[in-house]
């Protein structure tokens, strides 16, 4: 059985079973769909249902910003990611910001990955304010403007002539290793990742070395100094690796660290343990720090269809929040700790990690509260602690399953043959059978959306590096005939691993900046998959007509026999979210993925009160063929004194040992099955027609809902 952790946030817990009612609704039985719909979903867009503004921002623009702060500050450097739906800056268009008393702020605009009609996806945009009053939010809307006049874009050397200095060592066995950032900007040709008069960022990376010229064979460290000339302030991030893909006998490494800026000591970590193929990163500032916090518009990001359709009635309680920030401390996150992360990805029952956005990423997005988004920020620094990072030292990008097909983390040495070249593509072993232990399990079936919404939002390489590692590691680390070599096709996952590598892999394809070479590999990869599903399920005449993915370990359960509809549920939402993304590919499998849930709640021959079954039986024998209709699934997974109960009456009710109009599976619990079911019943609901409006509309009759407040990932609904 699935055990269910009822996951609390310090001292605040989830409503017991027939009390979960949300604010200002009727409760219990006597709950009117009707009305549920009308003042819940529908009576207004779900784009104009407000979120707390942190202040009125100025009309006129695309979207908006607001900044807050504590201590009044002028001269403010500001850097900040922004996504923008199609057509909204087309080519050839800038950006002013506009402020409430009238006045304009200059923006600078890099943009990063374009739509199919050239307009801008998404951008990064920097900023110097002129002042920001303490408690005082400051708004500024993006408007569009005219393309400022060609200014001359700073160079290192500017930056070097004014004393820039930072460098990170590392003491190995009495042995200092170092890398220094203002030596490297000297040595060689930085990658630029911004450009332009309000900031330039530039990149560099080279291994540790020694005094006397020794490179060590697998720590590195990579620097992007973010330089704001006017503001006379850097920020240096600073990355340190152990993350060679193929550099023989990896290992951890234990190592006293010290980060150095301007010629002062601002980090130092005595003892730290390394793991292999893991990294971690720490911000500094060079010149005055900034201490500003960017709220974005939350209703904007939503309508962009970038991130999901989170439901903004959910109200996250501050008691929420603060318990959040509380429990940021200690070990957990320091380098090499996971933040708010299960350190045991493969651990069972509902975690507040598990979603298309973690719990805590989710109460960012609906709050844009600076503490959800020191959490949600910190916790994806530590995504690096994970051994899932490999390097291509040849390209310095995260190891590519097109340039390496036959590379697994899996299988016989055998396997890994590529046959053009002639040579394995296996991973080096650890240098000792407990040279690479770490306490930290990573896998597929259970990984956190851990970079995604954070690279959104600040346009930080770090972030998006971490989106491609962990995309590559869910492509990469099966077996390569498994996964049809350089195709990675995800069929031989869990079918929740097939969810949330689809997830992970198609928000790669999505915001890879388009001048970046592994935006084409992502894509391929992406429609790899998408047509493999297509051809197997939504384009094959002779696919089972339930809608349900039946590979990759799906039909475990009774014999293989039966299936979990939580896990198809999963998948079913990770392809909603892949179409709402772009993938026109996408649109047929959703379709058809959307007569399970569709089904399971007005299909014929069935109660919707036990449409959340943990398992449901979905043929005969392990050798017998899918059964053709949703009845007869619900017939073989129910005794027939339970399906001589009129539905949804008392007598099911008690058999089931829930309220009347109460779903099973813990139907008031943020992380129950009714709960794992909404997301793809959202999706299905847009893509369903009449059928899937139905369907969400006798889901929304429940009588027993769960507080989202403290566990909203899940908390999605129809467009």
């Amino acid at each position: 059985m699935r055990h269910l952790l009822l996951i609390s946030i310090a001292a605040v817990h989830l409503h017991a079973a027939g009390t979960g009612q949300q604010a200002a609704l009727p409760a219990g039985a006597k709950l009117d769909p009707q009305r549920v719909l009308a003042e819940r979903y529908a009576a207004q867009s779900p784009i104009s249902v407000p979120v707390r503004p942190a202040a009125a921002a100025p009309a006129g623009g695309i979207t908006n910003v607001t900044f807050e702060t504590g201590t009044t500050q002028a001269q403010v450097p500001v850097t900040f990611g922004q996504v923008f739906a199609p057509g909204a800056l087309r080519p050839g268009e800038q950006l002013a910001g506009k402020l409430a008393d009238g006045g304009t702020v200059p923006l600078q605009v890099d943009a990063k990955a374009r739509h199919a009609d050239g307009s801008v996806r998404h951008a990064v945009i920097s900023a110097v304010l002129p002042r920001v009053a303490a408690n005082a939010p400051l708004a500024m809307a993006l408007v569009r403007s005219q393309a400022p006049a060609g200014a001359r874009m700073p160079a290192p050397a500017q930056l070097l002539d004014q004393g820039f200095t930072a460098s990170v060592s590392a003491v190995i066995d009495g042995e200092r290793y170092t890398a220094s950032a203002d030596k490297l900007l000297v040595a060689q040709k930085p990658a630029t990742w911004l450009s332009g008069p309000v900031a330039s960022e530039w990149e560099v990376a080279a291994p540790l070395s020694s005094a006397n010229g020794q490179v060590h064979p697998h720590l590195s460290a990579r620097f992007a100094i973010r330089w704001y000339p006017a503001a006379h302030a850097a920020r240096v991030d600073v990355t340190v690796e152990n993350d060679w893909a193929y550099e023989p006998s990896p290992r951890n490494f234990v190592y006293d660290a010290v980060v150095s800026v301007g010629g002062k000591e601002v980090y130092a970590k005595n003892g730290l343990t390394h793991y292999h193929h893991a990294r971690w990163r720490k911000l500094f500032w060079w010149g005055a720090a900034p201490a500003v916090h960017v709220r974005h518009d939350t209703n904007y990001l939503i309508a962009t269809r970038a991130l999901p359709n989170y439901d903004r009635t959910v109200s996250i309680p501050d008691l929420a929040l603060a318990a959040l920030q509380s429990q940021w401390t200690g070990p957990r996150t320091e380098p090499m700790g996971v933040g708010a992360a299960a350190q045991a990805m493969p651990t069972t029952g509902g975690r507040p990690d598990i979603g298309l956005l973690p719990a805590w990423g989710t109460m960012y997005l609906l709050t844009m509260d600076q503490r959800a988004g020191q959490v949600t920020l910190g916790t994806a620094d530590l995504a690096g602690s994970w051994s899932i990072h490999y390097r291509d030292k040849r390209t310095g990008r995260p190891v590519s399953l097109l340039d390496y097909p036959y590379m697994t983390i899996v299988g016989k040495p055998g396997d890994t043959l590529n046959p053009a070249t002639r040579r394995q593509e296996a991973f080096p072993p650890c240098a000792a059978p407990d040279a690479c232990k770490s306490p930290y399990v990573h896998d597929v079936a259970h990984q956190p959306a851990f970079a995604y919404l954070p690279y959104l939002v600040t346009g930080d390489r770090y972030y998006l590096e971490e989106l491609q590692f962990w995309a590559m590691y869910d492509v990469f680390s099966s077996n390569p005939g498994y996964r049809d070599n350089a195709k990675g096709l995800l069929k031989p996952e869990q079918v929740r691993g097939q969810a949330w590598g689809l997830r992970t892999l198609g928000e790669a394809a999505y915001i890879t900046p388009d001048d970046d070479p592994l935006k084409r590999h992502f894509v391929q990869i992406l429609n790899a998959n998408l047509d493999w599903y297509n051809a197997t399920y939504a384009n094959n005449p002779s696919a089972n007509k339930l809608g349900v993915i039946a590979n990759g370990y799906a039909l475990v359960y009774d014999k293989q026999t039966a299936l979990a509809p939580w896990q198809d549920d999963f998948f079913t939402a990770a392809v909603g979210h892949v179409w709402e993304l772009g993938f026109d590919k996408a649109a047929p499998l959703l379709k058809w993925k959307a007569r399970f849930p569709i089904g399971r709640m007005i299909g014929p021959g069935v109660c919707w009160v036990d449409g959340t079954i943990y398992a449901m039986k979905v043929r005969d024998s392990a050798s017998s063929a899918i059964y053709n209709t949703i009845g007869e699934a619900y017939r073989a997974s129910h005794k027939s004194d339970f399906l001589a109960l009129p539905c949804g009456g008392p007598e099911m009710a008690a058999a089931l040992k829930l309220g009347i109009g109460e779903m099973a599976g813990y139907s008031s619990v943020a992380t129950g099955f009714p709960s794992n079911m909404q997301p793809a019943l959202a999706y299905a609901a847009d893509a369903g027609g009449e059928a899937g409006r139905k369907a969400w509309a006798q889901f929304m009759a429940r009588s027993v809902k769960p507080d989202y407040g403290t566990a909203p990932q899940f908390a999605i609904v129809p467009r």
